[in-house]
């Protein structure tokens, strides 16, 4: 249940967004608490957090890298990739500095402004995700199920556009949700038991209830999370069938590899999500959004790259060539 203040006060409709009363003390900052813990264990978590960054952004930053020199994975497939590695390079970076330099610090606070900007990019990105995936499980239906139809269909153009897509819908998908949540009042406490600026929390530190922008908001996150997942099930079934039906071991072999790794990370990013934001009303505690958040947020974008290259014979050429040229440098 929301937590309200205990302030004798008219309250308007919050989808009809008015004015706040100026009777409200309202905050500037929050105390983003995330882990709170001895110095000794701070100062280890900064390490493990900052090593888990580094990682990410190297492995993802090696696929772009690679997939940009070879010429030769310029198709749809490695295009999808290419800007699923740019992506998740971002979707990390949206919060993992700003936990890293709370390890550091006494207060951890984070500014208004800042603690909605966050909120805005990591749902942005995570949307993006979303879609994205959804789109490489149809790349993916389209060179299986219908090969010979597929250069016709899966043009350069067509890529492009579905690309263009992910990142423009991932972007407005919340938009309207956290403007309005910006807008409700806070009148205290200011602090947030999370690692980020979440929903739940924020929800729970408003002055007043506000059930339907709260009714918005997990309609739309179970909306872009059992949409895309239902789609890229049902693609996969499709696929798993064509699969099945290939007179060549070779070809199941190369088929299942490459499906089963992006079956991998649906898994792993899919799970924690549908956890967090598609049961809100299970109760979870504060430990447990903690653990699932960081999940989603930095395990899945730190194992994508090695998920990927690991079985895929084109990306693992692509990066040894990738190290050949700086050796020789």
């Amino acid at each position: 249940m929301i937590n309200t203040c205990l302030l004798n006060l008219q309250v308007t409709d919050p989808m009809n967004i008015s004015e706040p009363d100026s009777s409200f003390a309202f905050i500037r900052e929050f105390i983003l608490l995330g882990f709170s813990y001895e110095w000794k264990i701070q100062s280890l978590l900064f390490s493990l957090f900052l090593t888990i960054y580094a990682l990410t952004i190297t492995g993802n930053g090696a696929i772009i890298c690679a997939l940009w020199c070879d010429q030769r994975l310029h198709i749809p497939m490695y295009i999808f990739l290419g800007n699923f590695s740019f992506l998740e390079i971002w979707y990390v970076s949206s919060t993992v500095p700003k936990m890293l330099v709370n390890f550091l610090s006494d207060k951890k606070t984070i500014s208004f402004v800042g603690c909605f900007l966050q909120f805005y990019f990591f749902f942005s990105l995570g949307t993006t995700e979303c879609l994205l995936l959804a789109v490489m499980a149809f790349d993916r239906y389209l060179a299986i199920c219908r090969p010979l139809h597929y250069p016709n269909i899966m043009t350069r153009h067509l890529c492009t556009k579905l690309v263009l897509i992910c990142w423009v819908c991932g972007f407005l998908w919340f938009l309207i949700p956290i403007v309005l949540i910006s807008r409700m009042p806070f009148c205290g406490p200011n602090i947030i038991d999370h690692v980020v600026c979440d929903p739940g929390p924020l929800f729970s530190l408003a002055c007043v209830s506000a059930p339907k922008t709260q009714l918005l908001c997990y309609s739309l996150s179970s909306i872009v999370i059992f949409g895309n997942f239902l789609f890229i099930l049902g693609s996969y079934t499709l696929v798993l069938t064509a699969v099945l039906h290939m007179p060549s071991a070779t070809g199941r072999q190369k088929a299942f590899s490459t499906c089963g790794s992006h079956l991998a990370v649906v898994s792993l990013f899919y799970g924690s999500l549908m956890v967090m934001y598609v049961s809100p009303g299970l109760g979870h505690s504060a430990g447990m959004q903690k653990v699932a958040t960081l999940f989603y947020a930095m395990v899945t974008p730190l194992f994508n790259p090695f998920i990927y290259s690991f079985r895929n014979k084109e990306i693992k050429a692509a990066l040894r060539k990738l190290l050949g040229s700086f050796n020789v440098m």
